[in-house]
């Protein structure tokens, strides 16, 4: 499984947000987000709509440090409550992104907070904030969600470099994810070839894409265990089975963490 293209992150990023858009169509905005229950749908999608706003001023301004968010242009939402607002404030500010990250290409030098300083991570980590917010997102308006399958297979993908970021750079959860002789093995039903085996070293975890025995492993579609993996769906859902030592896997939800 390999990283999606620069262009196809940037596609992705305005496909995520128009299927947002199209779970806030007509829901519920003041509705408590089962998933972010320190949010409504409109805090939500505000969240998202700022989070693009924020990367589009740091890669347009080709910015060497972080910017505070309150020094963003628009980026606490729009200005009136009119849920029409707040869908065209979302696209623009999709569109506006996508195309600064288009110009830029994927190898242009800017600030991050993780193990890459260019605009490539900021394409890659805005489609999986979208699409994982999505899933937030269709869980309080209770319609369905899917998703493609090698954007979901990416979104594991760079969860795991995330959290071994985290492990890193001193993440207290994180660091306890370590401890030999000890693995997970993610199995997806639906898609030959995504597979993920986690091994738990003496000091971090590892991983790599191998069909083999582990202390526990979890099957099911692999957007379901991708829902599973960022803790949007629970292990214990009739979607998908776990084989083993479920203790391990509850463990690893738990202290997997976003840094």
């Amino acid at each position: 499984m390999t990283s999606l293209s620069h262009e196809r992150y940037c596609d992705e990023i305005l496909a995520q947000t128009d299927a947002l858009r199209a779970v806030l169509t007509g829901a519920d905005l003041t509705a408590t987000v089962p998933t972010c229950p320190d949010w409504t749908l409109r805090e939500l999608a505000v969240h998202v709509g700022g989070a693009y706003r924020w990367v589009g001023e740091i890669v347009r301004t080709r910015a060497t440090e972080d910017i505070p968010e309150d020094k963003v242009p628009g980026g606490e939402g729009p200005e009136s409550d009119d849920p029409a607002a707040l869908d065209a404030w979302l696209a623009e500010g999709a569109a506006a992104t996508a195309a600064a990250l288009r110009e830029a290409g994927p190898d242009t030098e800017v600030w991050t907070w993780a193990w890459e300083g260019r605009t490539a991570f900021w394409a890659r980590r805005l489609t999986h904030e979208t699409a994982v917010h999505r899933a937030d997102a269709a869980l309080a308006a209770r319609v369905p969600y899917t998703v493609d399958a090698d954007v979901a297979a990416d979104t594991i993908e760079e969860w795991l470099r995330i959290v071994s970021f985290s492990q890193d750079n001193g993440d207290p959860e994180a660091a306890e994810l370590c401890g030999g002789g000890r693995s997970l093995h993610l199995h997806a039903t639906d898609v030959p070839g995504a597979e993920w085996l986690i091994e738990f070293g003496d000091d971090r975890f590892t991983w790599r894409h191998a069909h083999d025995r582990a202390t526990v492993a979890l099957r099911g579609p692999l957007t379901d265990l991708m829902l599973v993996f960022n803790r949007r769906l629970e292990p214990t859902s009739p979607r998908v089975e776990v084989l083993g030592d479920a203790a391990l896997l509850d463990f690893w939800l738990e202290r997997s963490s976003f840094g």
